[in-house]
């Protein structure tokens, strides 16, 4: 498959074009024209880097990528070894940070719920991002954790009050602390993402809404690897998904 006909059908199917970000979402550092073996992941480390040279890759894909706003935008030290090695073996580098929040089908909030068996009803937040629904198979925000914890592999941090009963939840995968206001407003019964702040304790405590913090990684390793999934069956590519490590 030629790159450019893989950066139209991404960018169109993401709508990456209606998006207002802190990056550039996309081809980000062309490689070679043509893409045949393609390797996911999170974020474009230098690990992953590594693993896509050693895979003998054409591509890689993530959900964070590079040159983000408000960066410093000399190329020394990690940025330098990063970009070297890619360009070093031509391989192109695609990211795509808020349109794969944001999709309805393969993005990090839509196979979260999938994955956690949550019915999504509605969206909220700046440009849809967050979502809203329901976990039936979850009665407490303690509940919820739990099944977190069981799903994701890592044992989320629950502020506030365990016992709520859920009628209501608000998901965004991340670092989407700073709409937990937001999830509130809406009617949200508990508030799931990735991070925590300083500042969202005493909101959970304050609101009487349990925040549970489940990972930013471990949140957001599902949209990639579903966009990944689509590109075999829609086109025949090799995707393989690298899972580099988090604790975050």
């Amino acid at each position: 498959m030629q790159r450019a006909e893989l950066e139209r059908h991404l960018d169109q199917h993401l709508e990456a074009a209606r998006f207002r970000d802190y990056c550039p979402n996309g081809l980000q550092v062309e490689g070679r024209a043509e893409v045949n073996r393609i390797i996911c992941g999170v974020t474009a480390s230098q690990d992953l880097i590594g693993a896509a040279i050693a895979a003998g890759a054409d591509a890689i894909l993530v959900h964070h990528g590079w040159f983000w706003r408000g960066e410093d935008g000399r190329v020394n030290g990690i940025r330098k070894s990063r970009l070297k090695a890619l360009l070093a073996h031509d391989i192109s580098l695609f990211a795509y940070h808020l349109p794969l929040d944001a999709h309805a089908e393969l993005g990090n909030n839509a196979q979260l719920a999938k994955r956690m068996g949550w019915t999504i009803e509605g969206r909220f937040a700046e440009q849809d991002v967050g979502f809203l629904g329901s976990a039936p198979g979850a009665a407490t925000a303690g509940e919820l954790a739990q099944q977190l914890a069981a799903k994701l592999g890592r044992a989320p941090m629950l502020v506030g009050d365990a016992a709520r009963r859920l009628r209501r939840i608000a998901w965004c995968s991340g670092g989407a602390q700073g709409w937990f206001e937001q999830a509130i407003a809406s009617g949200a019964d508990a508030y799931v993402s990735g991070e925590i702040s300083e500042q969202t304790v005493h909101l959970a405590r304050e609101s009487g809404v349990p925040y549970i913090a489940a990972g930013h990684h471990a949140t957001e390793r599902y949209g990639v690897r579903a966009l990944g999934a689509h590109l075999e069956e829609r086109f025949g590519l090799e995707c393989r998904f690298v899972d580099i490590d988090n604790p975050v």
